[in-house]
Order: C-alpha cells, then sequence, then structure tokens
C-alpha cells in the first residue's frame, strides 16, 4: 500500500490515538462546540508561539502586522491585536473588526484594489492609514478629509517591477490590478502632494506562500531599493516602508518549513539602510498566514463509507463550501491533498488503508483528500484537515447548494 503522504503536523499533539486542541481531545472538543456538524478549530497558544518565534528572529525595531483577510474570526483577530504591532485590512468590514479590537487606528493600514467611495470616507473618519492604489482614490480622500477636517493619510501600494520567485501566488510584477505600476508612481506622488494629502511610505508586496529564504531576501531588498529610489527621486520622507511578508507554510509532500534566520539577517541590513536615508522611517513585515495557518484545523464528520470499483469513499459533512482551498479550486494549478488524518484513530496499530475524502455536495469537485493512507475510518469518525487556520470559511462558497455552515471556534 502507498500514497503521497504529508509532513508530520505535530503542531497538535496525540494522546490516547486522539489529537489534541488546545489540549482537548477532538472528540471532547467536538461536544463543546456543540452544532454536531462542521467546525474550524484554532489553537491561540500555537498562535502566541508562532508570534514569539517571529520576534525572536526578526530585528527588534521591525513592525509586526496581521493581515486581517487570512482570518478575519473576530475573536482570533482580537487575540493577535494583542502581539502584533499592526493590522492590516482589505474591507470596511475588517476595519470595523480591527477598530473593535482596541488597536490604535495609527496602526491600522487599508489596502485593495476596488475601495468604494463609502469605504474610503470610512478610512479617513477613522484615522487609518490608506494604501493607495489608483489615482481615482486620491480625490475622494482629499474631499473626505475636507468633509470631516481630517487629514487624509495615505502611502502608495507599488506594482513593482519584479515578482516573488517561487510564490505561490504572484501579487507584483507584470500587469496587475494590485497598486499603481513603479514608473507612473513619481506621477502619483505629485498629485498626493498637489491635493495636500499626508503621505506617509510605500506598500510593496509582490507575492505570498513562499518557502524559499533566498527568494524572500530577494524581494525584500528590491522593495527597499525601489522604495528609496521612488521617495529619493519625489524628495519624500518615508515614514513606513511595508515590505509585505510572503512567508508561507508546509502543506504538500516535500514542502519544507522557511528558514527564518537569513530572513531575519537581511531585514537588519535593509534596515539599516532605510534609517540611515529616513531616521524616522519604520519597515513593516506583514504576515497573515504565516500567523494563523498552521494553527487551524476543520473538522468533518463521515456520514457515509462506500466502495465504488474498489476505491473507499469517506462522504462527510463538509466539503468545498466550506474549505475551498482544501479542494484545491483556490489556486491550485495541480491539485495536492492537504494534509489530512483521522483525527479520533491516531493510534499506532490502527489499520490503514487507501481513501478518498468527499464532502455531500452533488458536484466532482467536492474532493477533500484523494486517494489517500489514512487509518480505516466508520460512520461518525472525525476527519480533520490541517493548515487550515488562514484563507478557510471566508475563502469558501458557503452559500453553495444551501448546506449549512460550520463553526469556528477559539480554543
Amino acid at each position: 500500500m502507498s500514497a503521497p503522504r504529508h509532513a508530520p503536523m505535530d503542531q497538535f499533539p496525540v494522546r490516547d490515538g486522539e489529537l489534541l486542541v488546545g489540549s482537548l481531545p477532538l472528540s471532547r472538543l467536538a461536544a463543546r462546540v456543540g452544532s454536531g456538524g462542521p467546525f474550524y478549530a484554532y489553537d491561540r497558544t500555537l498562535i502566541s508561539a508562532r508570534v514569539a518565534r517571529l520576534r525572536s528572529a526578526l530585528p527588534r525595531a521591525v513592525k509586526l502586522h496581521y493581515a486581517v483577510k487570512a482570518n478575519p474570526m473576530p475573536a482570533l483577530v482580537c487575540h493577535v491585536a494583542g502581539m502584533v504591532d499592526g493590522l492590516d485590512v482589505a474591507s470596511g468590514g475588517e476595519l470595523r473588526t480591527a477598530l473593535d479590537t482596541g488597536m490604535d487606528p495609527a496602526a491600522i493600514s487599508f489596502a485593495g484594489p476596488g475601495k468604494s467611495d463609502g469605504e474610503l470616507q470610512q478610512a479617513v473618519a477613522a484615522g487609518i492609514l490608506v494604501n493607495v492604489e489608483s489615482f481615482r482614490e486620491l480625490p475622494l480622500l482629499a474631499q473626505a478629509g475636507d468633509r470631516l477636517g481630517l487629514p487624509a493619510r495615505v502611502a502608495v501600494r507599488v506594482n513593482p517591477d519584479f515578482e516573488l520567485k517561487s510564490s505561490g501566488m504572484k501579487m507584483g510584477g507584470g500587469p496587475r490590478q494590485f497598486g499603481v505600476d513603479a514608473e507612473k508612481v513619481p506621477e502619483l506622488l505629485e498629485e498626493i502632494r498637489r491635493r495636500g494629502l499626508a503621505f506617509e511610505g510605500f506598500h510593496i508586496y509582490s507575492g505570498s506562500q513562499n518557502l524559499r529564504a533566498e527568494a524572500v531576501c530577494e524581494a525584500q531588498a528590491k522593495a527597499v531599493d525601489l522604495a528609496l529610489d521612488l521617495a529619493r527621486t519625489a524628495d519624500l520622507p518615508i515614514r513606513t516602508l511595508n515590505v509585505g511578508g510572503g512567508f508561507g507554510i508546509p502543506y504538500f509532500p516535500g514542502d519544507a518549513p522557511l528558514d527564518l534566520a537569513p530572513v531575519g539577517a537581511n531585514l537588519e541590513g535593509l534596515l539599516s539602510r532605510v534609517k540611515a536615508a529616513h531616521a524616522d522611517a519604520e519597515v513593516v513585515v506583514e504576515l497573515g498566514r504565516y500567523l494563523v495557518g498552521e494553527a487551524g484545523i476543520y473538522v468533518c464528520r463521515v456520514v457515509d463509507r462506500k466502495v465504488s470499483r474498489g476505491l473507499v469513499h469517506l462522504v462527510t459533512d463538509g466539503g468545498l463550501h466550506h474549505h475551498l482551498a482544501a479542494s484545491g479550486n483556490f489556486g491550485q494549478v495541480i491539485r495536492k491533498n492537504y494534509p489530512v488524518a483521522i483525527g479520533n484513530r491516531l493510534g499506532e496499530g490502527e489499520p490503514r488503508e487507501i481513501a478518498s475524502v468527499v464532502g455531500p455536495l452533488c458536484t466532482p469537485l467536492d474532493l477533500l483528500a484523494e486517494r489517500m493512507e489514512l487509518p480505516v475510518a466508520r460512520p461518525g469518525d472525525l476527519v480533520v484537515i490541517f493548515q487550515s487556520g488562514a484563507y478557510g470559511l471566508t475563502a469558501s462558497p458557503r452559500g453553495f447548494l444551501s448546506h449549512p455552515g460550520p463553526v469556528e471556534v477559539l480554543v
């Protein structure tokens, strides 16, 4: 018997053959959730440990921000907000969640290529930093500032002429909907100056989900080069330089965790360069998936066990409508299995088999695990999908086929 195996998901311990989440056995947690259906669970101690590890690896002067889009569950955002230096939002709804945490509005920023007129006014009223992504936003921000009697704080999100090599998702380089093309930024800066907006710096983010330290270091160095050049040309001071993140987490066979040591050393040198040119500047690293992705699991229950032409299908009460990414339909070119386990059958002596895990939806796309080696499971057993703390529930088509939605808990 052989099938692709994932790297050990040892961030969650096992006791008596059962996964522990927040020190609770999985079956007890499922009973505590009380819905009887699928749920996401996020372990606050794992999130805290990840932030602490980052703090120890990165230069102390580098500011750490959380990208709320990775997981906007209010309780989780509130927990993270108490440990980071700022929050980055991508909608008016996320902004309300961020403000509810008590985070200083001065440490909240707003990025996104299609901000509405109302969202721009909301941002100015809140006193947060707006990452400008088009010429269209400037008069709207100026008008909102005049109307409210408040300064409109702006940074420029730059679409650079480079990308983050080996990244899972390209966010910069080439034609993009994100940011302003680097060659057009000088003109935008002149417009910002003409309209009297409060310019504070740059946001330069070129890609996500990268496990290669050398690629992350190269992109951050290029971001600093570009920002310093743009500021020098425009004769403008930089108060904040957001070099993005892009730090990845392992999902698939062969993935190795990102080595933080060279990233931290590289940032130390880049920080010195920025400070030499702009003494009051802050360098920001913005992370989402890296902070919370490995701290979360998605849990659904086997409702049927079917054998079709020799292949076992474990039919569950969860599926792509709850966890689109695990189904392979959220950016994967070639479908790969997320790490999956039968969370209440993790004992050494459990018999194993090749099985596929599917959901209840009337589409062959509703596939959570394809031909994986798993413990033999029966109806009532709990299927666990690891690496589910980021881009899970809110990145999924929850209304598809009108099945009930899952519960989220922070433990």
